[in-house]
């Protein structure tokens, strides 16, 4: 049953009372009054049912965290980790791979001549990102495999007409020559696609089973070992649909297919007893498969609510550069909160903020406190590198990249000449035939006559050997730093890690801005942040030592899927967000910044291999005695499903979604000349028609 009404209407509340055991979804956009109507079902089920513990799920990543202490009340020892320790626990599954230790390499049973697999970083990432995909949807290792040789069979068996006009106009002409395929050469890619499809079964397999040796799970692993717990123990799928009755999820466009594997195997296939409540149209996320039109189509009744549209004022601007688009933000900001806006009701939103530096700079030179929040990685943030470079310099003076950047940044401030002469040879060159007991080994290169050049600088700084030709400044500045370090390394074993850093940041780093200002404020805010997030390893890894530590920055700073969260006590700041950060948050004013085809959209660059239930596994690149790069089935794929416009699309969604975050008004920017959005479409253009 399908109904409409406003909210609070009669006919809402008549449906709204339909059986407490039937499916039901609540669908509207925010403000509609899905969230009064999920509680008003929660207080009616709580009625019913008194002695039942409803599952409430505010959020569908809380499923998650529901599925972790399920397998732990099952007596599972469960660690939820994120995805980026995720993917080092994946690379240690890959290894054997990248070495090509398997044996069916020896005994010829695969070929590693596979697409991406060259590239063994690039490989592992692709390979990673599917998997999640495949956890995202409740697809197991076998049911891959499986899918991928139906797929393989359907497809080569009955070719697609490559010769097509409107296939041909769909690919670009760099492209044509791969759908100039013979028989043999679709034979070849076949047996490829196979080897791929096993060799990513092998992997999805081991990573699973270190999951499960281990404990170290992210969510989407944590709901799929939940989920096949439950399926093949009925009774424990009795005892929790006994103990629930009736569960609530709010957010549920954000479901994905293993969460709702989860759900149905508590309350059935038909998910009597559950309640879903969302919008569609806010399924924005890059990281979450996700399948909201599937997901509330489950539902028997299906209740959509409406409101007047109240949409906030549309301002656009279109700037010649990206400095001055930036320029205009910072000017509205500031005269948004002189106007008596508090900065936590404006914020400034992107698609991505992982390139946001000269908007941050922007706002903060016009004095408005602006702090990132969304997909940037915490650990490439130049404050954070400063901070870390400092711990670096007590932990390992030889590492010469980060006692450069201590040298040259604005605490001391070396000139180049001066970097030079520390770089340069000792005065006493007879030092450097002696090698002593403290000193750590030469590092000497192939084709490297001086054994000592690796070690130069760092010795020249820490004993003083260059003092001497140094200018009286620099003199100064070098010995002071000097003191200091000595000071530090003193006190990194006798001091807990929070107050050894923070006496090391607070003594050798410079103040951006005057105390009191934006800028100053913002670098306390990193540097909290970079605490919180290190005092966390060392929560897991009590033991842990400085170089571990630093290890394990050094790690996150590798990662392409880092992000850092809100800092506490934020308020205060006007807040740089991609728009998945922003999910679920309102302002009273908003910027939606750089909205042009590459950042807003972003491109559409697909992954090295795709998966299709119906097709199987989709390499893009071509492989061995190859004439094109790409193959034919991932040319013929990508024009079939119309990928480029189903994704287009959804950053569309994300678009919208980023101006319905206001409520008063919106301004939108963007630099450069407009293009004419054929690859792309051009979102600030279309607002302007």
């Amino acid at each position: 049953m399908r109904a409409e009404a406003a909210a609070g209407g009669p006919a809402l509340r008549k449906l709204i009372e339909t059986s407490i055991d039937e499916c039901v979804a609540i669908v509207g956009a925010p403000g509609s009054g899905k969230s009064t109507a999920l509680a008003e079902r929660v207080e009616r089920a709580r009625a019913e049912f008194p002695g039942a513990d409803p599952l409430y799920v505010n959020a569908a990543r809380e499923l998650d965290a529901y599925a972790a202490d399920l397998l732990r009340s099952e007596g599972v020892e469960v660690t939820i980790v994120d995805d980026v320790a995720a993917e080092l626990l994946f690379a240690a599954a890959c290894a054997p791979l990248f070495a090509l230790e398997w044996p069916e390499f020896a005994q010829d049973q695969l070929d590693p001549e596979v697409p991406g697999l060259r590239s063994p970083e690039r490989f592992l990432a692709s390979a990673f990102r599917l998997l999640r995909r495949l956890r995202d949807a409740g697809v197991t290792p076998a049911a891959f495999l499986a899918a991928a040789q139906t797929g393989a069979t359907a497809f080569y068996a009955k070719p697609p007409n490559f010769a097509d006009p409107s296939l041909l106009a769909a690919t670009k002409s760099a492209y044509h020559d791969s759908l100039d395929v013979s028989h043999s050469e679709l034979d070849r890619q076949r047996r490829r696609e196979l080897d791929l499809a096993k060799i990513l079964t092998r992997l999805y397999e081991a990573y699973v089973e270190l999951t499960e040796a281990t404990g170290k799970m992210t969510g989407r692993d944590a709901t799929a070992a939940a989920a096949r717990r439950v399926q093949t123990d009925a009774s424990l799928a009795a005892r929790l649909r006994e103990r629930h009755r009736t569960a609530f999820i709010d957010d549920a466009q954000e479901l994905t297919g293993a969460q709702l594997a989860l759900l149905a195997a508590i309350f059935g296939d038909a998910l009597a007893g559950v309640t879903l409540c969302g919008d569609p149209s806010s399924a924005i996320s890059l990281v979450r498969m996700t399948q909201p039109e599937a997901t509330f189509a489950r539902a028997a009744t299906r209740v959509e609510l409406r409101r007047p549209d109240r949409l906030a004022k549309l301002d656009c601007a279109r700037l010649p550069t990206q400095f001055e688009e930036a320029q205009l933000i910072a000017e509205r900001v500031a005269g948004w909160l002189a106007d008596g806006i508090a900065p936590e009701h404006v914020a400034v939103l992107f698609r991505s903020v992982r390139n946001v530096q000269v908007y941050e700079a922007a706002l903060l030179d016009r004095g408005v406190p602006a702090i990132v929040s969304g997909d940037a990685n915490i650990f490439e943030d130049r404050r954070v590198l400063d901070a870390l470079a400092l711990l670096w310099n007590v932990h390992d003076p030889f590492r010469h990249d980060w006692l450069l950047r201590t040298l040259s940044n604005p605490a001391l401030g070396l000139s180049d000449a001066s970097l030079a002469t520390l770089c340069g040879e000792p005065a006493d060159p007879q030092r450097q035939l002696f090698t002593f007991e403290e000193e750590p080994a030469p590092t000497v290169r192939p084709g490297r006559w001086d054994a000592k050049r690796d070690l130069r600088l760092g010795w020249n700084v820490i004993r003083g050997e260059r003092d001497d030709a140094l200018s009286a400044e620099a003199r100064a500045r070098i010995r002071s730093f000097r003191r200091l370090r000595e000071e530090w390394v003193r006190r990194a074993d006798r001091e807990p890690f929070e107050a050894f850093a923070r006496a090391v940041w607070r003594e050798g780093l410079a103040r951006e801005g005057d105390a009191g200002s934006p800028a100053a404020a913002a670098q306390q805010a990193v540097l909290r942040r970079l605490l919180a997030r290190l005092n966390e390893f060392i929560v897991r890894s009590p033991c842990a030592n400085l170089g571990e530590v630093l290890h394990y920055a050094e790690q996150r700073m590798a990662s392409d899927l880092e992000g850092c969260a809100p800092p506490d006590g934020d308020a205060d700041f006007v807040r740089l967000l991609s728009v998945e950060a922003a999910r679920g948050m309102h302002f009273e004013r908003v910027v939606v910044g750089n909205v042009r085809p590459g950042s807003f959209p972003l491109w559409h660059s697909p992954e090295s291999f795709l998966f299709s239930p119906r097709l199987g596994v989709v390499p893009k690149e071509n492989s061995g005695a190859a004439r094109a790069s790409r193959t034919a089935k991932f040319s013929y794929y990508m024009f079939a499903s119309k990928a480029t416009r189903r994704y287009n699309n959804a950053e569309r969604r994300a678009f919208n979604y980023a101006l319905r975050r206001a409520s008063d008004s919106v301004l939108i920017t963007a630099s450069g000349a407009p293009t004419k959005g054929v690859t792309a479409p051009e979102f600030l253009e279309e607002l302007r028609r």
